[in-house]
């Protein structure tokens, strides 16, 4: 037996969120926390793990009820991988785009991030060797190609990239590497109820099983990086 890795996942009721902590689960040695506003599909995940290593946090990202997170991981005195995965895409023209729905995309994209690291700091301080992993867009990378409708969640996702970059520099002394994966098209829930008909050239499941063994060894090559994840260019 290895030794055990502590593993939080958001957006874990559906997409590369769900797939990701199936792929964590096959190990026994890997304890994971799922994070997700939808208990019905985060227990439903729950049953899935043979291992009985998957605990589940009904969490809403948006309304960030901080007490509620500060209990939930109470008994968990460190934290090595952080997946910071949940996301919102809205495809809408820029004219038609409500600064509600800029507000609300940004609440989950950024500032639930902000939040979560913020709050979980203490735990991911205390590992030996932590990674947040962010998990981006091409969309969100400068000079990439990018596609009408999807102004807010590009600039959300610029915007983690910025910001996984000044975390690297500024929690590096903690021990804690920052890296973020700039995902091209992946075949999801979200994806399909964004661009109907749609179907992209890799599936969540794949895409799981990368970011898993990112998330687990990545930092001891990557800190402070935006990493293209896509088969097409730019």
């Amino acid at each position: 037996m290895g030794k055990q890795k502590i593993i939080i996942v958001t957006g874990a009721s559906r997409g590369i969120g769900y797939d990701t902590v199936l792929e964590l689960a096959k190990n026994p040695d890997n304890q994971i926390f799922a994070l997700s506003r939808n208990k019905a599909k985060l227990e439903a995940l729950q049953k899935m793990c043979a291992n009985n290593n998957v605990q589940i946090i009904p969490f809403d990202l948006v309304t960030f009820e901080e007490d509620k997170l500060i209990r939930a991981v109470k008994g968990i005195s460190s934290i090595d991988a952080l997946i910071n995965n949940a996301g919102l895409l809205i495809n809408e023209p820029f004219d038609g785009l409500s600064i509600k729905s800029w507000r609300t995309i940004f609440e989950v994209n950024l500032f639930g991030v902000v939040q979560l690291v913020q709050t979980l700091l203490p735990q991911l301080s205390t590992a030996e060797r932590a990674h947040i992993v962010n998990i981006g867009s091409m969309g969100g990378v400068q000079g990439s190609s990018k596609f009408p409708g999807l102004s807010a969640y590009s600039a959300s996702k610029a915007a983690i990239a910025n910001l996984t970059e000044c975390l690297a520099e500024e929690l590096k002394d903690k021990n804690i590497s920052v890296n973020c994966l700039a995902l091209g098209a992946i075949q999801t829930e979200m994806l399909a109820e964004a661009f109907p008909g749609y179907e992209a050239p890799v599936t969540s499941r794949a895409m799981a099983a990368y970011l898993a063994e990112f998330a687990l060894n990545g930092h001891q090559f990557h800190n402070g990086k935006i990493i293209p994840v896509a088969v097409s260019t730019p």
